[in-house]
């Protein structure tokens, strides 16, 4: 999360722990959904034990999710009806 990385220096900058103090909970409640929707849809997406783990381990460097996202998922959501029956 974006916020996060302006929250921090504000925090050991300029003492005032109040931005993480919000933004902080939010970006691990969307930590931890990532890795639950990685559990929940590796079925669906027929990823093999190696795609997952990678999967998981992109949940903790910035931006890996998003090449996740964009990669191995949307993919397959954006074919047409014509080209998935071909």
């Amino acid at each position: 999360m974006l916020l996060l990385l302006v929250a921090m220096p504000l925090k050991y900058l300029s003492d005032m722990p109040q931005g993480v103090s919000v933004v902080g909970p939010i970006h691990g409640v969307l930590f931890m959904a990532y890795v639950g929707l990685v559990f929940v849809t590796r079925d669906q997406l027929g990823w093999t034990l190696k795609r997952t783990v990678v999967a998981l381990i992109a949940a903790v460097l910035p931006v890996a999710p998003f090449l996740v996202e964009r990669y191995w998922i949307r993919p397959a959501g954006d074919r047409a009806p014509a080209e998935e029956a071909a």
